[in-house]
């Protein structure tokens, strides 16, 4: 048994999740912790394990839908660990901070390589667990390497490698390992240029992307030789509604709770009459990029 003082951590019980993800979805948390720092994280995942309960890491919930019955066991995250330092050519940055700031501090450093990642709502650990990516970058090339705190207790340095990179996946999706920080490999160039880019990234961003409702950002992954925007526009789903989620009129990619109504059963619904209805018409198979995770109601 742990000897850990539980109490000394900020826990919420029965804790809606609708609070904290960007969909405004979401069934509550046994139990939400927000340990402040990594001695209170580790004797969290400690007493986890000794308890034998199941432990879910959340990070900014912005690509991620929970469903309506909510997560047993514990769910952490990690406001707290916002932490970002640069040394040299390197940033490195606590999961809990978000991938925006990040980009900012690249940039007032005069640090490229982060451009793409300019106007992800991601925090740092969701981007490095997702490989998270836009306008053709992605985490994978740029990651030096991160700290990962293992089921174990133990905190293991994962080189870029070792994470096992792949389109939307990286090995922490697998092992169980909580993303604590991850340093960013950057090349000197011009402050200017950096800012520049960034800015005409976010520009297109708004302009494309729904961002003034609540949404959980992009649904589908690309499928090869398509664009799934387009296939769901011809297919006669964009605007199309179920329940308080609707394909955005704005980028068919998006699912928005538009008049802030939604539950994650109309987004999980409108999600599965997509897939079925693409692969009637065109014999794609659209897989989801969003996270799902939770129980049923």
């Amino acid at each position: 048994m742990s000897n850990f003082d539980i109490s000394k951590i900020k826990i919420l019980k029965n804790e809606p999740l609708s609070k904290y993800t960007f969909t405004e979805t979401g069934g509550p948390a046994d139990s939400l912790a927000f340990p402040k720092n990594r001695e209170e994280l580790i004797s969290l995942v400690d007493y986890c394990h000794d308890e034998n309960i199941s432990i879910t890491v959340i990070g900014n919930a912005s690509n991620l839908i929970i469903k309506d019955g909510g997560i047993r066991g514990m769910v952490i995250i990690l406001p707290e660990f916002k932490n970002i330092e640069v040394e040299g050519q390197n940033i490195t940055a606590e999961a809990g901070a978000t991938i925006i700031e990040t980009t900012k501090v690249a940039s007032k450093f005069s640090l490229s390589g982060l451009e793409f990642a300019a106007g992800i709502p991601g925090s740092v650990g969701g981007a490095v667990f997702m490989n998270a990516g836009a306008y053709g970058g992605e985490i994978s090339e740029c990651l030096e390497s991160a700290e990962i705190l293992m089921p174990n207790g133990k905190i293991v340095i994962f080189s870029n490698n070792d994470m096992n990179f792949s389109y939307r996946m990286s090995a922490v999706q697998s092992n169980g390992g909580i993303v604590i920080s991850a340093t960013f490999a950057l090349t000197p160039g011009k402050h200017d240029v950096i800012q520049a880019k960034m800015d005409e990234l976010n520009e297109l961003r708004r302009s494309k992307q729904p961002l003034e409702y609540p949404s959980c950002g992009s649904v589908f992954k690309r499928p090869k030789g398509h664009f799934t925007g387009p296939l769901i526009i011809k297919a006669g789903l964009q605007g199309h509604w179920v329940g308080g989620a609707q394909v955005s009129e704005k980028h068919a990619g998006f699912i928005v709770n538009r008049n802030h109504t939604a539950t994650a059963t109309d987004y999980l619904e409108l999600i599965k009459l997509i897939q079925k209805t693409i692969k009637e018409k065109f014999d794609v198979d659209l897989e989801t990029e969003v996270r799902i995770i939770g129980e049923d109601k």
